[in-house]
């Protein structure tokens, strides 16, 4: 397979998988329903382990990130003439995985009254309304990601495929601390995606996108990319 299909059914079962984490917790009438942040964080974190597995596997780079490959770009780590088609494969996968968790809850969306949580299965929103502090939170948390996961991929502790492991703890634990001011994004694709889907879908007594917050869970995340790749390429 292509480095894009890769991307594409990683970055798929990584949001359909999350997806239906947010939407167990948090619609109506679910088994799962309020069953708290520790279940979202491990949850969260086992979905990034599907996702970057099945990536490496299918000959992607596990990214699942648009801010994680333009920062891989920008510092010289990943092929230039292949970020539009990674960029193009992660936001098209997200995107599918939001239409498979609506499919798969779709009762429970029509059994939800309330607008904000059907909106919650889909996108972040931050817990405090506070641009700039939302926008540093993201950073930092993308920071953490980028750096943490290069670090633990490193060539002298190589696990081939199984690198998707450190990776995925390392996102449960951002969830448990960094979490929660805004729901941890770090991913434009895992935001924006699903962001759309929601806005598209004929889901019964939905609010708006809030398309106002929608662009901190894209460029914070891309700033803290940028650190985190430029911080490791220059130690």
């Amino acid at each position: 397979m292509t480095p894009y299909l890769g991307e594409f059914f990683g970055t798929f079962l990584l949001m359909l998988m999350g997806g239906c984490v947010n939407a167990n917790l948090d619609l109506a009438r679910t088994k799962g329903s309020g069953a708290g942040w520790m279940l979202m964080s491990w949850g969260w974190g086992l979905s990034v382990f599907l996702g970057v597995y099945t990536a490496i596997e299918l000959g992607g780079s596990g990214h699942l990130n648009p801010a994680i490959s333009i920062g891989m770009a920008a510092f010289g780590k990943l092929d230039s003439t292949l970020l539009l088609g990674y960029v193009f494969a992660q936001m098209a996968g997200a995107f599918c995985g939001a239409v498979g968790t609506w499919v798969a809850f779709r009762m429970h969306f029509e059994a939800t009254e309330n607008a904000d949580s059907k909106l919650g299965v889909f996108s972040t929103s931050p817990a405090i309304r506070h641009a700039s502090s939302n926008f540093l939170t993201e950073l930092i948390g993308t920071f953490v990601l980028a750096f943490g996961a290069l670090t633990a991929s490193a060539p002298a502790n190589s696990l081939g495929a199984l690198d998707a492991l450190p990776v995925a703890l390392l996102v449960t634990g951002i969830g448990m601390g960094l979490g929660g001011p805004t729901g941890y994004a770090m991913n434009p694709a895992r935001d924006l995606g699903p962001r759309i889907a929601h806005s598209v879908l004929p889901i019964s007594g939905k609010r708006d996108s809030d398309w106002s917050y929608s662009w901190i869970p894209v460029l914070g995340p891309i700033a803290g990319a940028l650190l985190g790749v430029g911080l490791y390429s220059v130690l």
